[in-house]
């Protein structure tokens, strides 16, 4: 990159994206609640000195780290303190971060105490998706500003108890749905909301991922190194398995949503940015484990419907059969009367594939940062915005939630095997009480669901 600074480009990267994917939640717009900015942290402006705040990691894996290290080199982080219940883990990440900033971090195995000892002003929470609530609700109660890992929980109740935290104690919450901010995605958006796509009818959402049967992997005890009590926390405390930890929990049903959990939620958030519909009325899914043979649960094929007001939206995904017989293996296609949008990732970027044969498509491609291929610098500086200004971050939680909801919806329609109806004024399922039971889920002892 020439003639501009990386960190102007974060900056005007950022501005730019809040302005087009959260104008209608900055500041006290939305709910009528402000985020309070931390004291003695003004907008930055030319040399003026910045503020550095206390920082602590909560799960210190792959994609937690990714996250720590942009926010290290972001330079307005005192990394204080790294929290895991896996040690190995754990250890390499303090041994990382010594040498990125020349000092040891404190290390944790309980969250609480970290929250309780550091009173750190930033959290990250890098933990399994069923952790994200607790820790995250936990860390607004102690005064930390939040970025939260996607989705935000494992049930709809969750999320909603998250948004409730965050506005009662002044708080950004930011969550790592980083497409936000992607270039190609954003301007995709743009396209849309231009009307250059015409009137949208349809829109599809899909990950065709590969891979064969499989085999199951053994049930055994956990290392030594790991706190597997800790680990499954307010889930099912089940035997220990190498294929959930590290990095397959979210194939495991006790404690992630399978593809539509993880993948799903970026595409879905999608959906959400682009429509002023904020839910469907109504969804129904069908799937199951037909070619899959290892030890997970969650469905290796599925298919959602969402319907909304004015137009219909589908989910597909399945974990096999990858090959070159269709041209997106990923991403999203918005169908409207002038053409086909596709929203893709590294590989494709955005695509518009015009009506008029007569007209080439159009493709603006990736930006994207290494490792990972992703666009995490660009929203650590809109959460740094945000906490600065005490506007609304462009993922906030309330965001987050509402794009998080519609994969949940597409597992429970899954589990009860039949349609649901949704009241998203309400976010809750219309007389049916089968339904409503699973917005919300019983904590293992001593852990208590999060009420709002």
């Amino acid at each position: 990159m020439s003639g501009i600074s990386r960190r102007s480009f974060l900056g005007a990267t950022a501005a730019t994206s809040a302005a087009l994917a959260a104008p209608a939640v900055r500041g006290a717009g939305g709910d009528g609640v402000e985020v309070r900015p931390t004291s003695a942290a003004p907008a930055v402006h030319g040399a003026e000195k910045q503020k550095t705040y206390k920082t602590a990691l909560i799960g210190t894996g792959w994609w937690g780290m990714n996250i720590l290290r942009t926010a290290i080199e972001a330079g307005q982080s005192e990394v204080v303190a790294l929290c895991d219940v896996d040690r190995k883990h754990l250890d390499g990440a303090a041994a990382e971060v010594e040498k990125l900033i020349g000092k040891a971090p404190k290390k944790y195995g309980d969250f609480r105490e970290l929250l309780d000892g550091e009173k750190p002003e930033i959290a990250i929470v890098g933990t399994p998706d069923h952790w994200h609530p607790l820790v995250t609700i936990a860390a607004c109660n102690a005064g930390a500003h939040v970025y939260v890992e996607k989705p935000v929980g494992h049930t709809i109740k969750e999320g909603r108890a998250m948004v409730a935290a965050a506005r009662a104690n002044g708080r950004v919450v930011q969550v790592g749905t980083h497409r936000r901010v992607s270039p190609h995605n954003m301007w995709g958006i743009r396209f849309l909301r231009e009307g250059k796509l015409g009137k949208v009818g349809m829109i599809r959402a899909f990950v065709h991922s590969g891979g064969g049967p499989g085999q199951p992997t053994p049930n055994e005890e956990p290392p030594e190194w790991l706190d597997w009590n800790m680990w499954c926390g307010p889930g099912p405390l089940r035997p220990f398995n190498r294929a959930i930890h590290p990095r397959g929990f979210r194939q495991f049903l006790d404690y992630g949503n399978g593809t539509l959990g993880d993948w799903g939620i970026h595409w879905m958030d999608h959906i959400t940015w682009w429509s002023e519909e904020k839910w469907p009325k109504m969804v129904s899914s069908a799937g199951g484990r037909y070619i899959r043979q290892d030890s997970a649960d969650a469905p290796d094929t599925q298919a959602v419907q969402f319907q909304f007001d004015s137009f219909t939206a589908c989910w597909e995904h399945r974990r096999y059969a990858a090959n070159d017989a269709e041209k997106h293996p990923l991403g999203i296609c918005f169908y409207g009367t002038e053409g086909t949008l596709h929203v893709g990732w590294r590989d494709d970027g955005t695509t518009f594939y015009p009506r008029n044969k007569n007209h080439e498509p159009i493709n603006v491609p990736p930006e994207l940062h290494l490792p990972d291929h992703q666009n995490i610098p660009e929203l650590w500086a809109d959460f740094l915005a945000a906490i600065e200004t005490g506007k609304r971050p462009v993922c906030d939680i309330e965001i987050g939630h509402r794009s998080t909801s519609l994969s949940l919806l597409g597992m429970l329609s899954l589990k009860l095997g039949r349609s649901v109806a949704w009241d998203g004024e309400k976010e809750d399922c219309p007389g049916d009480a089968e339904a409503n039971k699973l917005l919300r889920r019983e904590y293992r002892e001593p852990w208590k669901y999060p009420e709002v």
